[in-house]
C-alpha cells in the first residue's frame, strides 16, 4: 500500500463555543489528488489550515510530510506548497518578480533562483506575461501565476484552498489539466472545493459537513454507498409532481433543471414507479423519462439530507 503523506486521528478545532472541525480522521496517500468537499462554512478551510501548520488543533493529532502538525509546524511549512482562493500575489510586481519573491521565501538558493524561475515561466506558459504586472492579469492568469508560485520549490505536497473560486469555466478546465500534470510528476495534491463537478476529477474525496467527516473514498465508491437511483423526467405540472414526489419515503431528492425534474430514490427503489405514481396523483402527462447515473453531487446532497433528518430525529 502507498505510504501516507497526511494522517490525522480525531483532528478537531474549537473557537470558543464553536466547534469548527470535529474528530476528522483520514489518510492521504502519496501521489494522489485528494479532494475535501463541502459547502461554505463546513470546516474545509479550517482543516487545511491545521494541516499546513498555520492553525493549531485543539484536539486530536496529525502528521504531514512526517511532522506533527501541533509540535512541528515550521518544517511542514517549508515542505509544502499552499495556494489560497485569493491567490496571494503582489499586484504591483510583475509575474517574474512575484516568482522570484516566492523562490526566495521558499528558500531556493540565490545562485539557482533565476534559472528556476525561468524554467517555471516556460513550463507554466507564462513567457508572454513575464513582465506584466500581476494586478492587471485576468482571474485565470492570476490563478496560473499563483500555482506556479506555490510549486516553484517543487514540494512533495501541495495544498489548494478553493483554488478555482471566481474563475471562468475554461480557466478552471485548464487549471485541472495542470493539477493532473503536477500529480503525475509525483506531487500529492490536497484541495478543498464546493464545486461538485471538480470532485469527480479527484482520486479520492472526503465529504465534510458541519465540521464532521461524512464519508471518504473514491468518487465512484462514495456514490455507490448511497444506494441511489436517478431519473430525469419531463412532465406537465412539474411543480405539483415534484411536491408529490418529495412526500414519498422512497424519494431522496427532487431538483428542477429547466424543464427537467431530476429524481433520486434511496435504497435501490425504482424511480419509474415513484414518477408514475406522482404523475397519476396530479393527473399530469409524462413526456419523457430516462434513468441516468448518480453523481457525486447526488451523493453529497443525499448525505446532507440524511444528516438533517437525523438531527430532527426523523
Amino acid at each position: 500500500m502507498t505510504e501516507a503523506i497526511i494522517e490525522t486521528e480525531h483532528l478537531s478545532r474549537r473557537f470558543g463555543d464553536l466547534i469548527a472541525v470535529r474528530d476528522v480522521t483520514l489518510s492521504v496517500r502519496r501521489g494522489e489528488i485528494f479532494g475535501v468537499l463541502g459547502p461554505n462554512g463546513a470546516g474545509k478551510s479550517t482543516t487545511i489550515r491545521m494541516l499546513c501548520g498555520i492553525l493549531r488543533p485543539t484536539g486530536g493529532r496529525g502528521t504531514v510530510v512526517g511532522y506533527d502538525v501541533s509540535k512541528q509546524p515550521e518544517p511542514i511549512k517549508r515542505r509544502i506548497g499552499y495556494m489560497t482562493q485569493r491567490f496571494s500575489l503582489y499586484e504591483d510586481l510583475t509575474v517574474r518578480e512575484n516568482l522570484l519573491f516566492y523562490a526566495g521565501i521558499y528558500g531556493i538558493p540565490r545562485r539557482s533562483r533565476r534559472a528556476r524561475v525561468a524554467d517555471v515561466i516556460d513550463r507554466a506558459g507564462l513567457a508572454a506575461r513575464r513582465d506584466q504586472l500581476a494586478g492587471t492579469l485576468s482571474g485565470g492568469w492570476k490563478q496560473r501565476v499563483a500555482l506556479a508560485s506555490a510549486t516553484i520549490h517543487e514540494p512533495p505536497l501541495l495544498f489548494l484552498d478553493e483554488p478555482t473560486a471566481g474563475v471562468d469555466p475554461v480557466s478552471r478546465r485548464d487549471f485541472w489539466d495542470h493539477i493532473h500534470h503536477i500529480a503525475a510528476a509525483g506531487t500529492t495534491v490536497l484541495l478543498t472545493t464546493h464545486y461538485m463537478d471538480e470532485a469527480e476529477r479527484c482520486h479520492r474525496l472526503a465529504f465534510i459537513f458541519r465540521g464532521e467527516l461524512l464519508d471518504v473514498g473514491a468518487p465512484a465508491e462514495i456514490v455507490a454507498r448511497r444506494g441511489l437511483r436517478v431519473a430525469e423526467v419531463e412532465v406537465d405540472r412539474a411543480t405539483e409532481v415534484a411536491a408529490v414526489l418529495r412526500a414519498r419515503p422512497d424519494v431522496d431528492e427532487v431538483a428542477h433543471f429547466g424543464s427537467v425534474l431530476r429524481v433520486a430514490t434511496r435504497g435501490g427503489a425504482d424511480p419509474r414507479a415513484a414518477v408514475d405514481a406522482a404523475v397519476a396523483a396530479v393527473r399530469a402527462g409524462l413526456r419523457a423519462y430516462r434513468e441516468t447515473r448518480p453523481t457525486v453531487e447526488d451523493a453529497f446532497v443525499s448525505m446532507v439530507r440524511a444528516d438533517e433528518r437525523a438531527r430532527r430525529g426523523e
